[in-house]
């Protein structure tokens, strides 16, 4: 057995994730699905890698200097991730979330040592989104910079010269199709962008939850939305920075009880514990192997992202209460409601 050298310092554990095939999905599909395993990150989510490059973007620029803070708004995932990259290089964070994210995220966030901002879920044409609220306080803050996930292209390049580069490699240089969800964007364009410098052949396809607007742009070139979505982090109603010239060759949409099966399967028959945004990723790699199969490619080769460690959605995803609330199916193991 080949045993890793040790790494140089904490922030060397970011990225070089496990890859792991996905039984169930590769046997629903007939073909070979795989799953990054992005929950190993030290913040145990896929936004470390975001995280670590807007911050190294940001000092290569001299735009963030020593003693300085970083500040974000986000979902929860990418503000942990940025809180531990500060933590390790001697920054403060401000994190600015909506206050309907999972109470895990926001204890998370505060136990990290993050300053923690909540504001009410608005749309983004509202100055009072958590992405703006955030962008004035890093004006106001002295020494501060505005991390701007959605537009800085540091985030997506995490992922053409990271994440693209890791699974050609751990696929044997034979991909035929990649998949995620858009938050950022900068995930599946920085993935796809990277794997289409390996091979342009490669399908790389967007999975949208419903209530995102992307899924219209990229089947009929227009942003509209329709239903609903309980996933944290993903839908998006914009074309962000990160999303620019994303090669997006194919679209899904998949609805929260699709996603949310295959959460419960992943959990039950191969023992990982998974958010909503790693279920609807795995609905869409299933969509697209079925997809390529029709094109006549055998035995498809798809890989996908699972974003982050379902220990974070204890009191959402895993709460029957929460799931009933929401009208979704509550898993078969979990006390129902009523009892």
């Amino acid at each position: 057995m080949t045993v890793p050298p040790p790494c140089p310092d904490t922030l060397a554990l970011i990225g070089n994730t496990p890859l792991v095939h996905l039984k169930g999905p590769s046997e629903a599909a007939g073909a070979d699905i795989f799953g990054k395993c992005e929950f190993a990150n030290p913040g145990a989510s896929v936004k470390d890698r975001a995280a670590l490059n807007i911050i190294r973007d940001a000092e290569a620029r001299g735009a963030l200097q020593p003693g300085g803070t970083v500040v974000e708004g986000t979902a929860g995932n990418t503000g942990i991730g940025i809180a531990l990259v500060a933590n390790a290089l001697g920054y403060r964070t401000i994190i600015v979330m909506p206050d309907n994210q999972s109470a895990e995220k926001m204890a998370t966030l505060r136990a990290l040592g993050a300053q923690l901002v909540t504001v009410p879920p608005t749309k983004f044409a509202d100055p009072n989104h958590f992405v703006h609220t955030s962008r004035r306080l890093a004006e106001q803050t002295p020494g501060a910079v505005w991390a701007n996930q959605f537009d800085n292209q540091a985030n997506r390049a995490a992922h053409i010269e990271g994440t693209a580069t890791e699974l050609w490699q751990q696929m044997d240089h034979r991909i035929d199709g990649f998949t995620c969800a858009a938050g950022t964007g900068g995930t599946i364009a920085g993935v796809g962008i990277g794997l289409k410098r390996y091979d342009p052949a490669i399908t790389i396809a967007l999975t949208d939850p419903h209530g995102a607007a992307l899924y219209e742009y990229y089947a009929h070139g227009e942003l509209r939305s329709e239903g609903n979505s309980v996933a944290e982090g993903i839908g998006q109603g914009r074309i962000t920075g990160n999303l620019q010239d994303a090669p997006i060759d194919t679209q899904f949409r998949i609805a929260d009880e699709e996603g949310l099966d295959w959460v419960a399967r992943l959990l039950r028959e191969e023992g990982l514990c998974l958010g909503l945004s790693s279920g609807i990723n795995v609905a869409g790699a299933v969509a697209l192997a079925s997809e390529l199969k029709a094109r006549g490619v055998e035995r498809p080769r798809v890989a996908t992202i699972l974003c982050d460690t379902g220990f974070r959605y204890l009191s959402t995803l895993y709460n029957p209460a929460w799931l009933a609330e929401k009208g979704l199916p509550v898993f078969d193991w979990l006390p129902r409601p009523e009892e």
